[in-house]
């Protein structure tokens, strides 16, 4: 399965790197997500507004790399994007009771344009070029994902989701007054570890499964314990599958779950989607629908590397 930063703040790029998982097949998302974040005051929708533009250049083999780079997306005179000014006017996150990231997650997934103008791109022999990230992710002085070099801001499912784990995990620290580069101890090559996973390059491997391996959270195996903001990735019937955010359950007359609402880079850009179980006329496999959640700081548990596999799928 494969479709499966702060800028200013020390939470400058965060990092990442991984490749695109087959199949990556999604349906049409909704234009909105009816979920109300509550925990950040930034809009989720709109979010090119208010930028700076770019002074008309005589033509296109002539521009600078400026005048290109603010032609193919609005950024500001130091060339934040949206999605980074965003991130620098979010304020206090509001813990969860249980420390949870969940609130620090829909907090930065709210900071992304969902007009489309953060588009999907899933594509074969790109990895040298492109991990599904919409900008370059760093961790420890180094890039563990890149950005696509066409600078559109293009994206793919896991690549968004882990970008979005990374992004939430070094807001929650800096909030905290902690190293932003600090996940539970995790050194550069545990995160480009914990990415393959997240990619999926190896028998077992999930999200969750990395979220577990890394002493950072727990599965959810219970469906009525999710809560928005846990991560999870599905299979489908199509032998396709796609990696998520899980926003809410969609439940018919009786309250039976019968589907889920979610945020995820989409055929149709970033944004919001609905699916449904296969028993409920869907595409979604029971058997292979796993959530994990990350959990407080003080809920780290200790890791062994000598029993995490390695992936050695890709050079960071």
């Amino acid at each position: 399965m494969k479709t499966k930063h702060l800028p200013g703040l020390p939470l400058a790029l965060i990092s990442l790197t991984a490749a695109i998982l087959a199949g990556c097949t999604t349906p049409t998302p909704a234009t909105k997500s009816v979920l109300t974040n509550t925990a950040t005051n930034c809009p989720a929708t709109n979010a090119t507004a208010a930028v700076a533009t770019p002074a008309p250049a005589t033509d296109q083999a002539h521009r600078t790399i400026e005048e290109f780079r603010q032609a193919k997306y609005p950024v500001d005179g130091r060339n934040f994007t949206p999605v980074d000014k965003n991130i620098a006017k979010l304020g206090v996150v509001k813990d969860a009771d249980d420390g949870s990231l969940n609130p620090y997650v829909l907090a930065i997934a709210g900071c992304y344009p969902t007009d489309g103008s953060y588009p999907y791109r899933c594509k074969p022999l790109e990895y040298d070029l492109y991990n599904g990230v919409t900008q370059d992710l760093w961790y420890k002085g180094r890039v563990v994902a890149k950005g696509h070099p066409n600078w559109t801001r293009c994206s793919y499912c896991c690549g968004l989701t882990f970008e979005v784990f990374c992004r939430a995990m070094q807001y929650r620290n800096i909030q905290k007054g902690m190293d932003p580069d600090d996940y539970n101890g995790m050194s550069f090559s545990d995160l480009f570890n914990l990415l393959q996973f997240w990619y999926i390059e190896g028998a077992g491997d999930s999200p969750q499964f990395g979220i577990t391996s890394y002493g950072l959270g727990k599965k959810i195996e219970n469906l009525e314990d999710a809560r928005p903001g846990d991560f999870l990735d599905f299979s489908r019937n199509n032998k396709s599958g796609h990696s998520v955010i899980f926003v809410e359950w969609t439940r018919d007359a009786a309250g039976k779950i019968t589907g889920f609402k979610y945020f995820s880079s989409n055929s149709a850009g970033i944004g919001y989607g609905t699916e449904h179980f296969e028993d409920c006329g869907g595409k979604v496999l029971h058997k292979y629908f796993r959530l994990a959640r990350v959990g407080s700081i003080d809920g780290y548990q200790r890791f062994d590397r000598t029993k995490i596999p390695f992936r050695r799928a890709y050079a960071p």
